[in-house]
């Protein structure tokens, strides 16, 4: 063979070869959209059916329905393998009575977390409240389907997304903690317990908080426009993590975010009412994801059966979708 003839020959193999080569690298990068498909309206309804039953009486903070709550959640990272981050089969953080105010009994957080591969000390954390208000006095149970039924299972399937990628090698680069926190109807006391006391990650680590309460109805506002979500606090902690957040919904699934409880001037003053503020008040920049008030809000007509489940599908991938962006960007976002 002659020379010019074999170099050429050699030249066509190493570039076949790096084709080659390309094209299993692109196969290996991971689809959000495929883990996203994870989470389904079906299984959102099983689990807000069981979770917003009467058997759980209303969920109150230190009461028996608000046990039988904690160990639901339990034994759904139990079932999926994942892990705690307190200590193997630990995943209650335990606070007592004293960090209560009017006779609270003690009560319990709970945590548990997939480990990031390349930068595990940076955490997002997702989180959301478990408990509600309990029984009426005239007996009513008042389930609270939405707030936060609905916000309690849609980490319990961002979770499993998260987890069905880990076990096929494309984890997230950043620890993700999937947060559930006691007392906030009665005064954010679970979020400030793990900010204030006892944050079991550093809090300088903490990339983002993505907190979720109330995403399974409509409000009178949107009830001819559905495919919305109301944004709060996006941006005023990090303008980066807002044009995430945007990136995020123009590209999946574009739809209407509404800033109108994120008006400094707004009346509601939501911004100061949910878990995401105890992270806020540590300079950790936040989302909180709502869908409004309603009619049945802490009522017991907030029942499972007025859940749109398909709204709540979409609403979970998005915040799945935003939580990997940031668990998988070559940075953390930055505070401004």
């Amino acid at each position: 063979m002659k020379r010019t003839t074999l170099l050429l020959c050699i030249a066509i193999l190493i570039v076949g070869c790096g084709t080659c080569q390309n094209k299993n690298a692109s196969k290996n990068v991971a689809n959000p959209s495929d883990y996203a498909l994870i989470i389904t309206s079906d299984n959102l309804k099983e689990a807000l059916f069981t979770y917003a039953s009467d058997e759980f009486e209303g969920r109150k903070t230190g009461e028996p329905g608000q046990k039988k709550a904690v160990e639901f959640i339990k034994n759904h990272y139990v079932a999926l393998g994942i892990p705690s981050p307190i200590s193997e089969g630990d995943y209650f953080q335990e606070i007592p009575e004293t960090f209560f105010s009017n006779n609270v009994k003690a009560s319990e957080n709970v945590l548990a977390y997939i480990k990031g591969y390349e930068k595990p000390d940076e955490v997002i954390i997702i989180s959301a409240h478990l408990d509600h208000i309990g029984v009426s006095n005239n007996g009513d149970i008042n389930n609270g389907a939405d707030d936060d039924g609905s916000g309690t299972v849609a980490i319990l399937e961002i979770a499993k997304a998260f987890k069905t990628a880990a076990d096929k090698g494309q984890g997230p680069k950043r620890t993700i903690l999937f947060l559930h926190v006691t007392g906030e109807e009665i005064g954010l006391y679970g979020s400030r317990y793990y900010a204030d006391v006892d944050p079991v990650f550093p809090l300088k680590n903490t990339v983002a908080n993505l907190n979720i309460d109330m995403i399974g109805r409509v409000d009178p506002k949107h009830e001819n426009k559905r495919n919305y979500l109301y944004l709060i606090g996006s941006d005023k902690l990090s303008k980066e993590l807002h044009e995430v957040s945007e990136a995020v919904n123009k590209k999946y699934f574009n739809m209407e975010f509404d800033y109108t409880y994120n008006d400094e001037n707004d009346p509601n003053r939501f911004y100061y009412r949910s878990d995401h503020y105890n992270f806020a008040k540590k300079n950790i920049p936040v989302i909180f994801y709502f869908n409004g008030t309603h009619a049945d809000y802490h009522k017991p007509t907030d029942t499972p059966d007025k859940i749109q489940y398909d709204l709540l599908e979409t609403r979970s991938r998005l915040i799945f979708h935003t939580a990997w962006e940031l668990a998988n960007r070559d940075e953390r976002i930055k505070l401004d």
